[in-house]
């Protein structure tokens, strides 16, 4: 995306300032309802709500602010969002399918999605297969004459496993399939589905898109007919809105989206560099990395890779790998990322939880988000912590 236009997307599009004051930031509009002067306008703004204000469950001021502005990040006609990135994941699959459909889905989704897949979905009579989306043969003999959704999430955000976007895109149209990918890993920022020919885009805007760790939000992003289609259905049926407020609080993050996701990225990489040539590291996980099996298609698809990435340590004791991560300080132990904080989710945490299986990744693996702080300083603190690993 050209900077002109992002400057232009994160800037103005939308904020029709003489509406408001003239004022910089956009207000909140925080009324749950709308009045008419008119029958004229009422029923013209009942006919159809997603392009009126009559309430707030359907269509606000500051939400539509948001919703332009997503839509053109993502390169797509319009937007929906929502009060979680399941929510908006839960739209765009609920929207797609019906009772006796067959829906195929990446192997390693978000928990969410395997959840919505595997739990929810077959009280109501859709079915489900997990594959390797990594071999596009695998997808293809996955495809039943049922098989209404392919629902891609690329990378994931574990071990980042990688979707052909535009093979998939293709294997989907012959079929008559509808695509959903989930694009939270690379933020529109370093990469538009949309340009592969992947039907609807969604997000856990509460990773890059807020960037503050103060807000949880999902977006969905599609054509105006797909928007209307689910607004008119999973939305509005299903109440799962975004408020005014959270809203407002995203448009702000969004001025610096270009700036934090960049600072991420490149950190990230100082600090791969740090850790590749360390004897007490095994093996990284990142897109763009050498030794990553995917990195010619990654760096194809996508203009960069953020700020998350996973490590092996070596040691053959849970006891040092435990205290190891209790030496790190400068990172903080927590889910999501995106936020100014770096973070660590160490799969070492999982293990041993009372009427839990261990996952799947050993328990050397730690998945790491670099935020804002000084790359410096975060490699300080790893490096001691890796003195006694």
């Amino acid at each position: 995306m050209e900077s002109y236009d992002l400057d232009h997307i994160l800037t103005h599009l939308g904020e029709n300032r003489e509406q408001y004051f003239n004022a910089i930031s956009p207000p909140v509009i925080q009324s749950s309802n709308f009045a008419f002067s008119d029958l004229h306008e009422f029923r013209e703004a009942f006919s159809d709500e997603l392009s009126h204000h009559v309430y707030t469950r359907g269509n606000n001021p500051t939400v539509e602010i948001l919703r332009k502005k997503l839509a053109a990040l993502e390169k797509t006609e319009d937007a929906l969002v929502f009060s979680s990135g399941v929510g908006a994941i839960a739209a765009a699959v609920l929207g797609n399918v019906k009772a006796g459909d067959h829906i195929i889905c990446q192997n390693a989704p978000y928990s969410w999605t395997k959840a919505l897949l595997r739990n929810l979905l077959p009280r109501f009579g859709v079915e489900h297969s997990f594959v390797d989306a990594t071999d596009i043969q695998a997808i293809e003999e996955a495809v039943k004459e049922n098989t209404t959704l392919l629902f891609l999430e690329s990378p994931n955000t574990m071990t980042f496993d990688i979707q052909d976007l535009a093979a998939c895109s293709a294997l989907a149209k012959k079929h008559g399939i509808t695509t959903v990918i989930d694009n939270s890993y690379s933020s529109p920022i370093f990469q538009n589905p949309s340009d592969f020919g992947i039907d609807i885009m969604v997000h856990s805007g509460t990773k890059y898109l807020n960037g503050h760790s103060d807000v949880v939000f999902g977006v969905l992003c599609a054509s105006k007919k797909m928007v209307k289609k689910l607004f008119d259905s999973e939305l509005m049926t299903l109440g799962g809105i975004l408020a005014p407020h959270d809203a407002a609080l995203v448009i702000r993050g969004l001025r610096t989206l270009p700036l934090r996701i960049d600072r991420s990225d490149k950190s990230a990489n100082y600090l791969i560099s740090k850790l590749e040539s360390h004897p007490k590291v095994e093996k990284i996980w990142y897109p763009f990395h050498h030794s990553f099996p995917q990195q010619e298609l990654a760096m194809k698809q996508m203009r960069g890779c953020g700020g998350l990435f996973s490590v092996q340590f070596k040691t053959d004791s849970m006891e040092k790998m435990e205290a190891f991560i209790h030496r790190i300080k400068r990172f903080l132990m927590a889910v999501s990322w995106g936020g100014h904080e770096s973070l660590m989710i160490p799969t070492i945490g999982f293990y041993n939880i009372p009427g839990k299986q261990n996952p799947p990744m050993p328990y050397t693996f730690v998945r790491f988000y670099i935020g804002l702080e000084d790359p410096n300083w975060l490699w300080e603190d790893l490096e001691q912590a890796l003195t006694e690993l």
